[in-house]
């Protein structure tokens, strides 16, 4: 198959990534530039020129990952039994692209939300049939590497995204603290134009790849996936109860005083960071396990996120966030290589989407539990900034100690 690792014995580079590899890497290059123009400064939008409380803004942030999350389950399963991953996958990329224009004109919160959630939408139609075509398209000695390479292009593009991002406030409102609509307005008209490229790059760039009995799919179970799977599952659905959206961290920098050109500043650093480090690091996961690079991983958000809890001034905002990059280059494009390595070949897209689905239903509770720790409900004031990342680092220690414990090496490796 032409889009298969041809000689085995070739010595493991960049060079041995196939071609579906290369342009759905591309793909997520530039709809992270168009998204990350947008998605980081929408909690400034929502709390700075709407004037939404935090409890409402997690509530935002978790409905549209929820919204995603039934859809990426669907998809998945449904690229299974189609046999064919890539027009899924561009119709989802259309879906978010054609979104996005509607950010221009929201003028309360729930217009945000509905647009927020209709972008969620094309992502939970995309996301399990794309990381399904790389798995197909790679083989377990290149598949850290690929899915290190997708995450670092994903991130490149949020990095370059972000300092256009940047550009554009410094033109328009230089160093104020808070966002401005009009602003906000600009950032979403030069966003569109990567957004459509993305879609055009994976539709004229990729093959379906045939996959060992793609047809014969069966119902939906998690006994049909195995003990490892279902033990994965389980960990990271612990983990993610703790992960509330990024934007309590964007909130959080607000909070100790950064400006909005700081803000974005920071998290192009961030999204540079994530990109330098993920693909060496999917390469290491094919050399020594992903189970050891996931336990670092979330070893070192615990810290970040105790570290947010305590922190009292913006420097320490700069040093976790650069932190963070680091977390997130080790860990998630691992994961993603690890559902591909715990489950049978013709069941790929199916574990791809019931791991974001689960992922996503639970960002609902996480991010709305983060928003009512910080600010409360009702009459209730909260227990403050700190209390999301206490709480988030909790959780990150519980699931390092279950990964440690009940997903010892045998499971976790030796399924390929």
């Amino acid at each position: 198959m032409e889009e298969e690792i041809k000689n085995v014995n070739e010595p493991i580079s960049m060079k041995t990534l196939p071609r579906n590899v290369w342009a759905v890497g591309f793909t997520s290059f530039f709809m992270d530039i168009s998204s990350e123009m947008v998605l980081n400064i929408l909690p400034l939008f929502l709390a700075n020129v709407l004037g939404v409380e935090t409890s409402i803004i997690g509530l935002i942030d978790g409905v549209a990952e929820a919204t995603a999350s039934i859809l990426k389950q669907f998809s998945g399963w449904l690229s299974d039994k189609l046999g064919g991953r890539k027009w899924l996958a561009v119709v989802g990329y259309a879906f978010s692209a054609f979104s996005k224009p509607f950010f221009y004109f929201a003028n309360s919160w729930g217009l945000v939300a509905g647009v927020r959630w209709a972008d969620r939408v094309g992502k939970g139609i995309r996301t399990a049939p794309r990381d399904a075509l790389v798995a197909d398209s790679t083989t377990p000695k290149t598949r850290g590497l690929a899915f290190g390479f997708n995450r670092a292009m994903d991130k490149a593009g949020a990095f370059l995204g972000l300092l256009l991002a940047a550009l554009v406030v410094w033109l328009t409102q230089s160093t104020t603290v808070s966002l401005t609509r009009s602003t906000f307005q600009t950032i979403v008209l030069v966003s569109l134009f990567p957004a459509f490229l993305a879609v055009i790059l994976l539709a004229v760039g990729t093959k379906d790849v045939a996959v060992k009995g793609q047809r014969q799919v069966p119902k939906f179970s998690l006994s049909k996936m195995g003990k490892p799977y279902t033990t994965f599952l389980v960990i990271i659905s612990i983990f993610t109860l703790g992960n509330s959206s990024d934007s309590f961290l964007v909130l959080r920098a607000q909070n100790l005083g950064i400006s909005v050109i700081g803000i974005l500043v920071m998290l192009a650093v961030y999204n540079l960071v994530i990109s330098l480090v993920a693909t060496p690091a999917g390469s290491l996961s094919d050399r020594i396990g992903r189970r050891k690079l996931i336990i670092g991983g979330w070893l070192v958000y615990a810290a970040i996120y105790f570290g947010f809890a305590l922190a009292h001034s913006a420097w320490h905002v700069w040093v976790l966030y650069i932190a963070y990059g680091l977390y997130f280059g080790l860990s998630f494009g691992t994961a993603n290589a690890m559902v591909a390595d715990l489950v049978p070949e013709n069941l790929r897209g199916t574990a791809y989407g019931t791991y974001h689905a689960v992922i996503g239903l639970l960002a609902f509770p996480a991010s709305f539990i983060a928003g009512i720790l910080w600010q409360g409900i009702g009459s209730w004031q909260g227990f403050g900034p700190s209390a999301p990342f206490f709480f988030g680092g909790v959780m990150a220690l519980i699931a390092t100690v279950l990964m440690i414990f009940w997903m010892p090496k045998r499971l976790a490796e030796n399924q390929t």
